[in-house]
């Protein structure tokens, strides 16, 4: 009850002058309590001690959407591919990615999403705004969820698991992109030559040979490059740094696939 009770004061409510601890105490009945500002009356879910507003019908849907995520119920279902949600409006968005319509677009670059979510999140990539930070490195993100998969690599977390080889990491589209590793998968094709990739961001770099494009500048001698990765190989030819060590010889070399054919004259 007091963990109930801490719920509702975080969203709000007062409780007549004396602390939650004391109100517990007192009645076995809690005394009808006030929100501030507002007289609507929650319902609280026992099962976990949330309280949701059910002043409006609206709000009302929102204590049975959330009962789902208990009960693991998903009564709204697609009708193209079967998947199913628990709420009418997830399963909304989620019809967009069959549809490809994308309703809500940037007023600066123009650039849709299916989502307004996305949208607000790719707005910060022209204010700069990066609301998240993590408070063990001070590392700052645009979105909260990019944050909370940033922490894993503090904590050393890795949740999400491969079912055929037992790999594990920090976030699931990173497991999803694994699999094809074993599925041998290749979604994202090239439209100029056909060459298929297992990840759009390898596709869109290779675009980059077919146009020439090197966006990836070396501020030490201003050599371009199209691949990111490629530019960190590249700096190392001004750093000396090494950063691929032998177990065997204690050998550093500033690029891993060095270190593997080094490793050979071992073997």
């Amino acid at each position: 009850m007091l963990e109930t009770y801490k719920n509702l004061s975080d969203i709000g409510y007062i409780w007549g002058g004396h602390t939650i601890e004391e109100h517990c105490a007192g009645s076995k009945r809690p005394e009808r309590h006030e929100r501030s500002k507002t007289r609507e009356k929650p319902s609280i879910y026992i099962q976990c001690g949330k309280a949701i507003f059910q002043h409006t019908f609206a709000q009302h849907s929102n204590l049975q959407v959330h009962k789902r995520s208990h009960t693991g119920e998903k009564p709204y279902e697609c009708n193209q591919c079967g998947k199913a949600f628990t709420d009418h409006s997830d399963l909304q968005r989620h019809k967009r990615t069959h549809t490809g319509e994308k309703p809500y677009e940037c007023n600066q670059c123009g650039k849709a999403f299916a989502r307004n979510s996305n949208l607000q999140r790719h707005k910060r990539t022209h204010t700069g705004e990066k609301p998240y930070e993590c408070n063990q490195c001070g590392k700052a993100f645009t979105d909260h969820s990019v944050l909370h998969v940033h922490k894993r690599k503090h904590t050393g977390e890795k949740p999400y698991e491969c079912n055929q080889c037992g790999k594990a990491f920090t976030n699931h589209s990173t497991l999803h992109v694994h699999k094809r590793s074993h599925t041998g998968e290749k979604p994202y094709e090239c439209n100029q030559c056909g060459k298929a990739f297992a990840q759009h961001s390898y596709m869109k770099i290779h675009k980059r040979t077919h146009t020439g494009e090197k966006p990836y500048e070396c501020n030490h001698c201003g050599k371009g490059f199209a691949d990111p990765s490629a530019l960190g190989v590249h700096k190392r030819t001004h750093t000396g740094e090494k950063p691929y060590e032998c177990n065997q010889c204690g050998k550093a070399f500033a690029r891993k696939s060095h270190l593997q054919r080094h490793k050979r004259t071992h073997t």
